[in-house]
């Protein structure tokens, strides 16, 4: 039995503004290129949520309920909830992941 995907709020923007960045600073194809690879990773989740690893940022807080997966570099964050997968970050892992993962999952 498949698993829900979800997005909140903050993770439905996130693949837009990975778009415009892509589209922006290098072409319109590769941004089209990467934003299918990261709809097609979320949509994995739906069958293997609990596949993904912890995040390391997380871990060392003490906090496992949240996993990722990934599109290298990319990372998605999500939380598996029942039968949901809530995802909460969509970004580019060379960004400062700690700091966005306090902003986003402990409201930080």
């Amino acid at each position: 039995m498949a698993y829900e995907v979800l997005l909140t709020a903050g993770a439905e923007q996130d693949p837009e503004n990975i778009y415009d960045y892509i589209a922006e600073s290098d072409s319109p194809a590769k941004a089209n290129y990467v934003l299918t690879r990261l709809l097609e990773a979320a949509k994995q989740l739906a069958a293997f949520p609990d596949r993904g690893s912890h995040p390391k940022e997380l871990q060392a807080l003490g906090i496992r309920e949240y996993r990722q997966t990934f599109f290298k570099p990319y990372r998605l964050i999500y939380r598996v909830i029942g039968r949901q997968v809530v995802i909460y970050v969509i970004a580019d892992g060379r960004r400062d992941m700690q700091s966005l993962l306090q902003r986003r999952l402990l409201g930080a």
